[in-house]
């Protein structure tokens, strides 16, 4: 077998694995159940301009472009954790193919499957490329306006038109970021490179009207519908998030502070299994001297860099926040690989191996339904339910708990609101922190059928219903 096809036969096996764990990997709390529940009530609302965090509620946070994705699987195929999934996956392989295309023009064909194969290994893009949340698609418009930029700057038209296609991407999938993202690396690229005059080389007027043409209606329209909207999410979500340690005024959670630089270490853990071969290209580049690559190798690096450059001093930061600059570390890490002596192939193989192995056993613990304990998700809870009344959950909401519901379950405060509510045939979800003392009142009324790591579902005793 040749090498190629070796490396495609990694490819296969990753979306094999990746596909199995679409469908039997239960959506989990809180991130990507609460992201597939908004895509879930835009199909139902039929309100495809405002995302919404509850019924009547806006989602001010991220533009629409994820939502649309998964509403557009849920449309299709109805209210199903594959279905929210499937649009993401879909901005995952069109990443790897532009990385594909672009990598060909820079390098051998072999050099570029390596670097996809490595990009698509890599731990959090393997996990992101099929997690209902907004960061694969930012990753799609990163990397198209990437590679658009450098192609475009060679003269290939059709390249300097993905420049501009990317800029519209990352604005209707995560707003001003993304832009920054892709234009820090590019000015500090230019400012290095010099040779402005070739910036002419790129379709900026019909390439800026593209990008009006695409994004501008969204944006209007979504502050039309919901006023208010461009001040939050323009000067919350970008700025105060930011800079402001446990930021007090996001409108749907809590801030997550870390201390500044944290992102570094997010990148390590990101790139597994890859992550500890750096000190070994490290030393091959000590040893050998960094190719120049005529700009290349820095465009790259700055490209890889700009996330952990961007979020250093952030306070508020996530692991998913290191994807954006993954495909051009694959990339560059292959070349440099390559090109500073033998390619290693048994590292190559058993780098894939440990994913496949990692995620296969994941997706066996959830067929077997062995994950009740494990993963955060009141989906098979849900499942468990006899279809015949009701369903409600005590002190809290639950994401997974509403989509695998349809958004027909009844939140309560407190458990005392149940006596109250409860009828024949309905259930309800309990938070085990509350057990004892739910057990004490209504122990003779309700049993439980089910329980997963944070709650047990009770259905009422035939012929004894409390308060009734």
């Amino acid at each position: 077998m040749t090498k190629s096809r070796a490396i495609l036969w990694g490819l296969l096996l990753l979306l094999a694995v990746r596909l199995l764990a679409m469908i039997w990997v239960p959506l989990t709390d809180p991130t990507e159940a609460r992201y597939a529940e908004i895509a879930r009530k835009m199909v139902e609302t039929g309100n495809w301009i405002t995302p919404q965090f509850d019924y009547g509620v806006p989602f001010w946070a991220k533009p629409p472009l994820h939502t649309w994705l998964s509403a557009a699987g849920l449309a299709l195929f109805g209210a199903t954790a594959f279905a929210a999934r499937l649009g993401i996956l879909l901005s995952a392989i069109a990443t790897l193919l532009i990385l594909w295309r672009w990598a060909c023009t820079l390098t051998d064909r072999q050099t570029a499957a390596a670097a996809v194969l490595v990009a698509a290994s890599s731990g959090l893009f393997f996990v992101a490329a099929a997690f209902v949340q907004t960061d694969m698609a930012m990753t799609l418009g990163v990397t198209a306006c990437m590679a658009g930029f450098y192609g475009g700057l060679q003269g290939e038209r059709r390249w300097g038109w993905l420049f501009f296609l990317g800029l519209a991407i990352g604005l209707l999938a995560k707003g001003p970021v993304a832009t920054v993202l892709s234009l820090m690396p590019i000015t500090i690229w230019m400012l290095w490179r010099g040779g402005w005059k070739d910036l002419a080389r790129l379709p900026w007027v019909g390439g800026i009207a593209l990008v009006a043409v695409l994004v501008v209606p969204w944006y209007v329209a979504a502050e039309i519908a919901t006023p208010g909207f461009l001040h939050y999410f323009l000067i919350g979500e970008h700025i105060q998030r930011f800079l402001q340690p446990g930021w007090t005024g996001d409108l749907y959670g809590a801030g997550r502070a870390h201390p500044k630089g944290t992102i570094w270490l997010y990148w390590i853990a990101a790139t597994l299994p890859w992550s500890p071969l750096l000190p070994l290209l490290i030393w091959r580049l000590r040893k050998q001297g960094m190719p120049n690559g005529d700009g290349l190798h820095l465009y790259l690096l700055l490209f890889a860099l700009a996330p952990l450059a961007l979020f250093t001093p952030a306070a508020n930061i996530l692991l998913a926040y290191v994807l954006p600059g993954l495909p051009a570390a694959a990339l560059l890490g292959v070349i440099l690989w390559v090109r500073t002596g033998p390619t290693g192939a048994g590292w190559l193989k058993l780098g894939v191996a440990e994913v496949l192995v990692a995620s296969m056993g994941i997706v066996v613990v959830s067929m077997l339904g062995l994950d009740r304990s494990a993963l955060p998700s009141e989906g098979r809870l849900v499942d468990a339910f006899p279809d015949t009344g009701r369903l409600a959950i005590v002190g809290g909401r639950s994401y997974s708990a509403e989509f695998y519901s349809e958004g027909k379950i009844t939140r309560l405060k407190t458990p005392a609101a149940l006596a109250d509510w409860l009828a024949p045939g309905d259930g309800v979800l309990v938070p085990k922190r509350e057990i004892d003392g739910f057990v004490a009142r209504f122990g003779e009324a309700l049993r439980p059928v089910a329980e997963d790591r944070k709650y047990l579902l009770f259905i009422p005793i035939p012929s004894i219903v409390p308060g009734k």
